[in-house]
């Protein structure tokens, strides 16, 4: 068995294996280098370096303990996989269900997941994104602090617990997409600044950290392999980027680019999802040739949520405060095309942007992990929006060509906050403390006489225990209730959205009220046609073409109300405005 390690600064390198020390080599570029036959698959090992300080693999596959600790070998080729021959699915077919392991549960593990796959299989979901399970420090956390990027959290299971559940999922008909962090690394366990300080940019920051050094070939590689770890070492359909804006690179080809073109010559058998959240809205990423992927799948619409949440709740300070004027034209143009407020002058990591790109290149989302989690006390939808009004805007999620996105308990009305949380203590306890009273003030949460003294404290695991979902709420009458109606869309979706999706549309946003969304989707085959009033107010929309495949209407003569259709006629009209009850 091999083992490198890319240390530039050291003098001498040691493997320990068991007993056993074994001194490795200069094998060029900064990397040490031995072959040995003294270790097998579940050996515990580390490395010491020449002043006696005694580390984890960087790029180590499992963890004996802690980060810190010893890593584990790992023999990939033992899991017998129950469905090698899964090709994945189409991404028109996708229907996203983000997901926390360690609150998805009560045990909180990879194994307790899958006893929940038939429950979202049977309400339609056909792809799980799970948060980011790389190697942190303790016990509980979101995972974007991770160190150790190529060991699952072992907190959640063993490298083999986690293969199961991709591979159970994918025997439900489920595709199974990982979260994954390549701007930065944890603030505990990472060794690379004392090994390895070109890693990293000295000059450059992160809001989380020292920015990386994507310009050298060594970091590159690390995680350009590690997307390639999971992809093909795990069966994982493919990956969510977070923060992609700060993966900072000035090379002729970005990291992001020669990753995916990597990613997709590596595995041209499967269908490979590669979804990035891109605050600058880089539509260069998401290019097409001739309709097929090119590098990245589809991007995260955070202004479609975030006019939607203003629209919902009312809150515009902070974080909402770009919407809070022309709401309603922000909500349309983030509905109908996405890409509010990109960025031109940052438009470009790769070949030149595309002007016209299919609509499921936008993932749509009424609330994530960020936007809930983020809350002083971490509100769901559910206790902060009119029930009406959050039946009109899951119609709308679910109806309009954008892939949509549930949160973990969303299909049932789960009510339960989810919180920050976090293991750390002493400085940085504090440190994280006084960073979730800034992200309070950003998202929002507070009400009239609560102060950030108020918010439960990240550290304690009771915050991670208040996080876990309820699931008996879904046995509830009104639980059932709401399963059955998101059941309902997402069969719709499936029969009639996403038949649509293969072929490119025109968006056409129309002229209405403030309160009044109308956008047609025009495709070769039929024209998708939307309406939908958020206000509790009469209000006038453009005639639909065509046949409803959903109506809600308003309980009264005025409130929320929606109606999707879909018309096969070669040219669907250009609605014409009437007044219509409650709509």
């Amino acid at each position: 068995m091999q083992f490198r390690l890319w240390a530039p600064a050291e003098d001498g390198v040691t493997l320990l294996v068991g007993r056993n020390e074994i001194a490795m080599r200069p094998a060029g570029d900064g990397w040490y280098a031995v072959e040995t036959d003294l270790a097998r698959p579940g050996d515990s090992y580390s490395f010491r370096l020449s002043d006696g300080l005694v580390i984890p693999d960087p790029a180590a596959h499992a963890q004996e303990k802690d980060v810190e600790g010893p890593s584990v070998l790992i023999d990939h080729a033992g899991y017998a996989w129950q469905h090698p021959r899964w090709k994945g699915r189409p991404w028109e077919e996708a229907v996203l269900y983000e997901l926390h392991v360690g609150a998805f549960t009560p045990e909180g593990t990879f194994r307790a997941a899958i006893k929940r796959l038939p429950h979202l299989r049977d309400v339609g979901i056909t792809a799980i994104e799970i948060m980011p399970v790389a190697h942190f420090a303790g016990q509980r956390g979101w995972g974007y602090d991770g160190v150790l990027h190529y060991a699952p959290h072992n907190a959640y299971g063993t490298p083999d617990d986690l293969k199961a559940l991709i591979d159970a999922a994918h025997g439900h008909g489920i595709m199974v997409l990982l979260d994954v962090v390549y701007n930065h690394f944890g603030p505990v366990g990472n060794v690379l600044p004392r090994i390895a300080p070109p890693f990293f940019h000295p000059e450059r920051h992160t809001p989380w950290g020292a920015a990386l050094a994507f310009e050298r070939e060594a970091v590159r590689r690390y995680f350009i392999d590690n997307a390639l770890h999971w992809i093909v070492g795990y069966r994982f359909d493919g990956l969510r980027l977070d923060a992609t804006e700060e993966i900072h690179d000035e090379s002729e080809r970005h990291v992001l680019i020669e990753m995916a073109e990597t990613i997709r010559q590596a595995v041209p058998d499967r269908l490979i999802h590669l979804v990035v959240e891109d605050q600058l809205s880089r539509k260069s990423l998401l290019n097409r040739d001739d309709g097929v992927v090119r590098h990245y799948t589809a991007g995260w619409n955070d202004e479609f949520h975030h006019a939607l949440h203003v629209v919902a709740t009312g809150e515009r300070q902070g974080h909402y405060a770009p919407f809070a004027q022309d709401t309603y034209a922000l909500l349309r143009e983030a509905a109908a095309k996405g890409f509010v407020h990109a960025d031109r002058n940052q438009d470009r990591v790769g070949p030149a942007p595309q002007d016209r790109l299919p609509p499921q290149v936008n993932v749509n989302f009424l609330q994530n992990h960020d936007q809930v989690g983020n809350r002083a006390f971490g509100d769901r939808l559910a206790r902060l929006a009119d029930p009406a009004l959050l039946d009109v805007m899951t119609a709308l999620l679910l109806l309009a060509p954008p892939v949509p996105l549930l949160f973990m308990g969303e299909e049932y009305g789960e009510d339960r906050p989810f919180l920050f949380f976090a293991d750390f203590t002493g400085d940085l306890a504090r440190a994280v403390r006084q960073g979730r009273k800034k992200e309070a003030e950003k998202f929002g949460g507070l009400a009239a006489g609560q102060t950030v003294e108020d918010l439960p404290d990240p550290n304690a695991e009771e915050t991670l225990q208040r996080s876990k979902l309820d699931w008996s709420r879904a046995t509830w009458p009104g639980g059932r209730r709401r399963i059955d109606f998101v059941r309902a869309l997402i069969r719709l979706r499936q029969t009639h959205v996403a038949p649509l999706l293969s072929a490119e549309a025109t968006p056409h946003i129309l002229p209405a009220e403030d309160g009044v969304l109308a956008i047609d989707w025009r495709f070769p085959a039929a024209t998708l046609c939307l309406r939908a009033n958020l206000t509790g107010e009469r209000k006038a929309w453009p005639a639909a073409g065509g046949d409803a495949i959903f109506e809600l209407a308003a309980e009264t003569a005025a409130g929320p109300a929606i109606v999707v259709t879909v018309d096969h006629a070669a040219s669907a009209p250009i609605g014409t405005k009437v007044a219509l009850a409650g709509s």
